[in-house]
């Protein structure tokens, strides 16, 4: 028999052997534990943290936790290189216990509420404030400040400025319907009548909407199958 023909047998064989129900609940997988809080120390220093929680007495568990100090500095001696390795290591261990280790720590260690600190809260701007939506906030406040500004070649140009944006954004938020009267109203309305100006009194630019290349192309090939 060659060893092909053995390997192909002993195979065949491990395959159609079955295995015990109590096997497989002695063999405990990752899978099937709780998540670890630390996961660079690995599942036995996070077994050994667990233990020395559930340990009753008081100096005995300061004993333990002590020892798994020592331990860490062991397995992890690059704490070592760090001038505050003692405080880190200590912070980790109640990071670990959930911080439910009950003991006298040597040094101040960090706390649940610092470990996890709360994000501040961002302020929203009430939409209800925004009198066009299409605008937006940013162009609402232009508009107001510009038009406290006193009478100058300076406040023309910023006004053309704004009035051109506008008539842009217009556009995009609905391509029919966009006049230069109607740009012009909306600046009146923002400014509190402030900015008061008929389509003659400012020029605004023609804008057109730009096809991209690949689309041109697209809709010539559409077009010339519909001529076939």
């Amino acid at each position: 028999m060659t060893e092909e023909n053995i390997y192909q047998e002993t195979t065949d064989i491990i395959a159609q052997t079955p295995i015990e129900p109590e096997l497989l609940k002695m063999i405990p997988y990752n899978t099937g534990m709780e998540p670890l809080r630390l996961a660079e120390y690995g599942r036995n220093i996070q077994n050994l943290v667990d233990f020395c929680v559930t340990i009753p007495d008081r100096e005995e568990r300061t004993r333990c936790a002590h020892a798994i100090a020592d331990i860490m500095k062991i397995l992890f001696p690059a704490l070592k290189k760090d001038p505050n390795d003692t405080k880190k290591i200590w912070d980790h261990i109640n990071i670990m216990s959930r911080f439910e280790l009950d003991i006298d720590f040597p040094v101040p260690v960090i706390t649940q509420e610092e470990a996890n600190p709360k994000p501040d809260s961002i302020p929203y701007s009430n939409s209800r404030e925004i009198i066009f939506r299409y605008y937006g906030k940013h162009i609402q406040n232009m508009v107001q400040t510009v038009a406290d500004m006193e009478d100058s070649e300076e406040r023309h140009n910023l006004i053309g400025v704004i009035a051109n944006h506008m008539k842009k954004l217009m556009m995009a938020h609905n391509k029919e319907g966009v006049s230069d009267a109607k740009v012009l109203r909306d600046l009146c309305f923002i400014s509190d009548g402030k900015i008061d100006l008929l389509p003659g009194d400012i020029y605004l630019y023609d804008y057109q909407e730009v096809i991209p290349s690949n689309k041109q192309k697209q809709n010539k090939k559409k077009n010339n199958k519909q001529n076939y």
